[in-house]
């Protein structure tokens, strides 16, 4: 799928959902696509987007011929997200500063990380979202590279290949499969739609007990 198509049709529809809503739409589909463990590294904004991939490997004998990340950032369309799989390593740094600006000139929505980024004080300054497991000084150069880039990747348990939608917010971070994206975002829309209407009953002071039977929220993801 184009970005222009993923944002004319979907996009919108993805605003209006956090990823427990998506991750809960997954669960009744039998579709393994929550990452846990990665977060915001600051206060940044949700991201939602058609996946760029990239994979890092050590250092070594075999040597990049390119600075990990910089092919992903050409490659990708406004709106993307980069994805980095560095096997959840705190150690290495492999996202920093001058990635996140090439990014967002790039229009890249944002970049998750499964593994350690660094001066998350620099992009937070001009408002580039980091999404990973922590953070590090350290620089990659010696130590880590990209092996290759938009070929299949695994973010935590999670397979994403390129194209596949990443949401990620306060919640955590969410892989959906390009082919499921209608069947998810029905589900998760119904999740998000019975949730509000609970919400509201116990606003208006019915008992959590009497809500809970009302809507079947103990079942309510069986298929």
């Amino acid at each position: 799928m184009e970005a222009k198509q993923f944002d004319a049709v979907y996009r919108k529809r993805f605003e209006k959902l956090a990823t427990t809503n998506l991750a809960d739409a997954l669960d009744k589909m039998g579709i393994r696509g929550a990452v846990i463990g990665i977060r915001p590294m600051y206060d940044c904004p949700k991201i939602i987007g058609r996946a760029v991939t990239i994979k890092i490997t050590a250092a070594g004998m075999a040597k990049s011929q390119h600075h990990l990340g910089v092919r992903a950032i050409d490659a990708a369309s406004p709106g993307d997200v980069i994805a980095i799989d560095n096997r959840g390593d705190l150690y290495n740094n492999c996202w920093g500063e001058i990635l996140s600006m090439g990014a967002k000139v790039k229009g890249v929505s944002g970049v998750v990380v499964d593994g350690a980024a660094r001066d998350i004080d620099a992009c937070k300054e001009f408002g580039f979202p980091v999404y990973a497991r922590g953070t590090v000084p350290i620089t990659a150069r010696g130590r880590i590279m990209e092996e290759s880039f938009n070929g299949v990747i695994r973010i935590g348990d999670v397979q994403v290949r390129p194209g596949d939608i990443l949401v990620a917010d306060v919640n955590g971070v969410v892989v959906i499969p390009v082919e499921k994206l209608e069947e998810v975002l029905d589900a998760a829309e119904q999740v998000f739609q019975k949730e509000a209407a609970m919400v509201e009953e116990l606003k208006r002071g019915v008992p959590i007990l009497e809500v809970d039977q009302k809507y079947g929220y103990e079942t309510m993801l069986r298929k």
